[in-house]
């Protein structure tokens, strides 16, 4: 296994590149002279700032306040040039009670399907209540950034419209 550990990261963001609908969705770590660029999926971002926010209602408790995360907030774009280190497949995510931090891991490969003598890539990084909260709310925020949903069906609607499948093909 070929880990990259950011303990903690000066920089734990989520952007994108490309116009909405055909985005590339970036998570950056950066530390110093270190930055890493995981490319991932729209649904990857979404489920970890859902999740991230559940972890830190449960367990950080007034740690991961409102004003403590805007505080931490990172609105700066991704860092350039932007080069791919690799595509997550599979997220873990994690609370450290003894650092009172939250773990945050990506992997190139499922760790739990991986063959003998396979090499799985892994970025950690261990993020305060506070930086994890900011994360949380970036990711929300790039998410929902993209095309419009349909108010019939909840599809993406382009520009120039779509072919609703609940309004019978009719384009809107």
């Amino acid at each position: 296994m070929s880990l990259v550990e950011f303990n903690p990261p000066e920089r734990f963001i989520v952007g994108t590149v490309g116009p909405p609908g055909q985005r590339t969705f970036f998570l950056q770590a950066s530390d110093g002279d270190r930055r890493m660029q995981l490319a991932l999926e729209k649904v990857h971002a979404q489920v970890l700032a859902e999740r991230v926010g559940e972890l830190l209602d449960q367990v950080a408790g007034l740690e991961a306040t409102v004003a403590a995360a805007a505080a931490a907030a990172d609105n700066a774009p991704l860092d350039t040039p932007i080069e791919e280190d690799f595509r997550v497949s599979a997220l873990a995510l994690s609370w450290d009670e003894d650092r009172r931090v939250v773990i945050i891991e990506a992997h190139d490969q499922d760790p739990d399907e991986v063959e003998d003598g396979s090499v799985v890539n892994t970025l950690r990084a261990s993020l305060s209540p506070a930086q994890a909260r900011a994360f949380a709310r970036r990711c929300e925020t790039v998410v929902h950034a993209g095309r419009p949903a349909c108010p019939f069906c909840g599809g993406p609607v382009d520009a120039d419209g779509h072919i609703c499948p609940r309004a019978n093909g009719y384009k809107r």
